[in-house]
């Protein structure tokens, strides 16, 4: 492969970083921090959401230019998943996983924005989430298991990426053709 993609390669894997690491923080320093710092759910509350808060323009900047960079490179290698056996299959995994890495990552934020709104001491605040009535206990546990959710599957895209880096090697290109070449033609 002569054809260099350093633009597109950066902003998918600097995306995933910023996603996976930023989601792994909020989850382990953050929350931790706020449930060091609190003193009460709603305090501890108040302190995580304002957090997440902060980090949710810089977390929409990161996957967008990690689902960019995703786009590019399967534009430019689309003849390495229709030609080389097994580079579909794993495209079609991280695919997958990064579609639940995106659906946990809404549900957080509405989760989050949830409970924000029904621990926050602002009356306005609290007439938003007076329109719509959450049941704050149900909502924090449900959060917990989305804010892990995030990093899991982003974590998973990291892995598939170290896989697909292999398939690149020269030697599996050529041998994975091969295979592509000799399960489609019964003569080979």
């Amino acid at each position: 492969m002569s054809e260099r993609n350093t633009l597109i390669r950066g902003l998918h894997d600097a995306g995933l970083a910023a996603w996976f690491g930023g989601s792994l923080m909020g989850a382990v320093g953050l929350n931790g921090a706020a449930r060091n710092e609190g003193g009460t759910e709603a305090a501890t509350d108040r302190i995580a959401s304002a957090g997440w808060a902060k980090w949710t323009p810089v977390n929409a900047a990161a996957i967008a230019a990690h689902l960019f960079g995703s786009g590019g490179l399967l534009a430019v290698n689309a003849h390495r998943v229709a030609a080389q056996q097994g580079v579909a299959a794993s495209t079609a995994a991280k695919t997958a996983v990064t579609a639940a890495a995106l659906a946990a990552t809404a549900y957080a934020r509405v989760l989050g924005k949830k409970v924000e709104l029904a621990s926050s001491p602002d009356p306005q605040d609290a007439e938003k989430a007076a329109t719509h009535p959450v049941d704050l206990d149900k909502a924090r546990r449900q959060l917990t298991w989305a804010q892990w959710a995030v990093p899991a599957f982003t974590g998973c895209l990291v892995v598939l990426n170290a896989l697909h880096g292999e398939q690149q090697r020269a030697g599996q290109q050529v041998a994975g053709m091969w295979e592509r070449a000799r399960s489609v033609s019964p003569f080979m």
